[in-house]
């Protein structure tokens, strides 16, 4: 096909993209959707099983090239290439190829590729986890790719080290490690493997997080008394106390522009969540529509949804607006973060010694489990 033949057929193609991309976009508060039906043909080995997860966590059937709406054909040559048509007009809306590095990292960005052309939004076939597994006598924390692919262990405590949470936009984390005999948080250049304690005050350092701005902190510090909520500068200096009450406060998450906190508090006797702005002021509660034991909130990147898990016999997750209202349950699990789609949410399943992590692509249920290690895993947090 000549160039302008080929880019005319991409402008046709696109045309019929807006209509589609709102439906990959469906309220998650809602029914599930149905999943983009698409054909991947003339793909073997790693590059065929690494496209079929890829492409199926983020909302795409992989189908017979006869029911497909879209139809992925791989190239001939050394280097994993894609030509993606749109069945209906046969217009292909890219061609392209993939040369260097291997060929997971190939077809990961083959199918980031697919699902920009067809929605709009960026893939996140790139992106890492970090999370915790229990290795039968020390938890440690543990990095890989999105799907589990390249795990390595990061910390070598052989003690409890637990809550990771990575700094924005850097190959950083914060997390807890009781190496010294007692909770403290720790910062860990990954890069260059530097770490250095952030918290070390008497009694309880946990659950830090950064700012999505990369400034703060937020973390749950039990030095003036009871475990509270507190904010410091990103390098810890300068703590300040945001609640005060007598009962516990824990896993504090950060809204989208860095100005409000979402957490948990015991305050009315029961786990519920509640917002506080991060400079200070009356700490409020977000109504999930009476669902109670609401706990380990994560806030969307896009800033219109809380994830948390209701923990009551058996864990489940639901979502429910930032802004508070009806809760929707979307699948057994806990522990929830949010991929940076604000589509895709990583979380453990399963009980004791028997967990791991699944990705839940929230518009239409779907679940599918991570590569996993030996071990126990949780305590999941995706890189954004």
């Amino acid at each position: 096909m000549k160039l302008p033949s080929l880019l005319q057929a991409m402008a046709i193609g696109a045309a019929v993209l807006p209509a589609l991309a709102a439906g990959f976009d469906a309220e998650i508060s809602g029914q599930a959707v149905k999943s983009i039906p698409i054909a991947v043909t003339g793909y073997t080995g790693e590059a065929a099983q690494v496209l079929k997860f890829d492409l199926e966590v983020l909302g795409f059937d992989v189908v017979p090239a006869a029911k497909a709406q879209f139809e992925l054909k791989a190239g001939a040559g050394s280097e994993v290439q894609g030509t993606l048509i749109d069945t209906g007009n046969q217009h292909p809306l890219f061609a392209r190829s993939y040369p260097g590095g291997s060929v997971r990292s190939q077809a990961h960005t083959l199918s980031d590729d697919v699902v920009k052309a067809v929605t709009g939004n960026a893939g996140i076939a790139r992106t890492k986890i970090a999370y915790k597994a229990d290795l039968g006598g020390a938890k440690e924390v543990y990095v890989s790719d999105y799907d589990g692919a390249n795990a390595f262990r990061a910390t070598e405590d052989r003690s409890i080290t637990a809550s990771p949470a990575w700094v924005p936009g850097r190959l950083a984390l914060l997390y807890t490690s009781y190496k010294g005999g007692k909770p403290d948080v720790y910062s860990h250049d990954l890069a260059t493997g530097a770490r250095s304690r952030v918290f070390g005050f008497n009694g309880l350092n946990t659950s830090a997080t950064v700012s999505p701005d990369g400034t703060r902190i937020a973390v749950i510090l039990s030095k003036a008394g009871s475990p509270d909520l507190w904010v410091s500068n990103i390098d810890g200096t300068n703590p300040r106390q945001l609640t005060t009450t007598k009962e516990s406060e824990s896993s504090p998450c950060w809204s989208p522009d860095s100005k409000t906190i979402c957490f948990v508090s015991n305050r009315d006797g029961k786990a519920a969540l509640y917002t506080i702005s991060a400079g200070g002021g009356e700490m409020r509660k977000l109504s999930t529509g009476g669902i109670l034991n609401c706990t380990e909130p994560d806030w969307s990147p896009d800033g219109k949804w809380i994830a948390f898990t209701r923990a009551a016999g058996e864990f489940t997750l639901y979502v429910v607006p930032a802004g508070g209202g009806d809760a929707t349950a979307i699948t057994a699990g806990e522990d929830p973060s949010w991929a940076r789609n604000s589509r895709t949410i990583v979380f453990t399943r399963g009980r004791d010694r028997a967990r791991r992590l699944s990705l839940l692509d929230v518009p239409t249920r779907r679940v599918k489990d991570v590569n996993r290690i030996s071990g126990s895993c949780s305590q999941p947090s995706w890189a954004r």
